[in-house]
């Protein structure tokens, strides 16, 4: 498979720099016309030239192939200890798509030199940072699709990964507990959240977890109240940042007063 980039943000330097040649152009300009000008010239001569730089990264049975992220070569999946889709968590009110890209851990014997200025999410380990997939044209699916067939268990998605943390968890039943068919659904809603990629739909996502929580009922006998608000708490904060919410419930319950139950990395 051959990634191809997107072509956004080359028709927004060409905008750029049309207008500034059509600004500079004007025989009446004032000093802040000639300013502007000036401005959307360079602005946009600055994204075309960074935009039309050698690109590739081809995927395929053998490794990759890319030119990216001073990588120029060929690498086998030998090489490749870990290729990982990471995606950062949106925040609440911060207007704007959630990070997604690609980074490689090196195996041990590879002769990748760098820069590794990444780092796995998944086990800390310094990482080469590939891509920001909002360059590229294929969608994030499109692209875990022809790294899961063809690297195997070298691929990790961040999305998926998170998404399995929060299954088949086992909470302590006790007096005065949450109800556990409540706390299953919610659990289940919350897990679907963490798939939305897009940042209105995942802070919809949010809103919606946190009325259905504020619901949640006790019974006579439920699911440890401590143990599901620790686990409760980590899945809301990875469908969205909530800034105001977190911190408030993060300095009334402290990590270390979560029971059995919560999931770890």
């Amino acid at each position: 498979m051959e990634l191809r980039r997107s072509r956004g943000p080359l028709v927004l330097g060409l905008f750029f720099f049309v207008t500034g040649v059509f600004l500079l152009g004007c025989f009446e300009l004032t000093v802040l016309g000639w300013i502007i000008g000036l401005l959307a010239l360079l602005i946009g001569g600055g994204i075309v030239l960074a935009e039309r730089r050698p690109f590739k990264f081809d995927i395929g049975p053998n490794g990759l192939a890319v030119r990216v992220a001073g990588l120029n070569r060929a690498v086998p999946w030998a090489e490749i200890d870990a290729i990982i889709l990471d995606q950062d968590v949106p925040t609440i009110d911060v207007k704007k798509p959630p990070y997604s890209g690609l980074l490689l851990v090196p195996a041990a014997d590879s002769t990748i030199d760098g820069p590794f200025d990444g780092q796995s999410p998944i086990d800390g380990r310094p990482a080469l940072v590939l891509l920001d997939l909002a360059d590229i044209k294929q969608s994030l699916d499109e692209v875990a699709g022809a790294l899961a067939r063809f690297a195997g268990s070298r691929f990790i998605d961040v999305r998926h990964h998170r998404h399995a943390r929060f299954e088949a968890l086992d909470f302590a039943v006790g007096p005065g507990g949450y109800d556990p068919a409540q706390v299953d659904g919610l659990i289940r809603q919350g897990r679907d959240g963490l798939l939305i990629d897009e940042w209105l739909p995942r802070w919809g996502a949010r809103a919606r977890f946190e009325e259905a929580r504020a619901e949640l009922t006790t019974g006579e006998l439920g699911y440890d109240r401590t143990a599901v608000d620790a686990v409760l708490d980590e899945l809301a904060a990875l469908i969205a940042r909530w800034p105001e919410l977190d911190n408030r419930r993060h300095q009334d319950n402290p990590p270390d007063q979560r029971r059995q139950g919560a999931p770890s990395d």
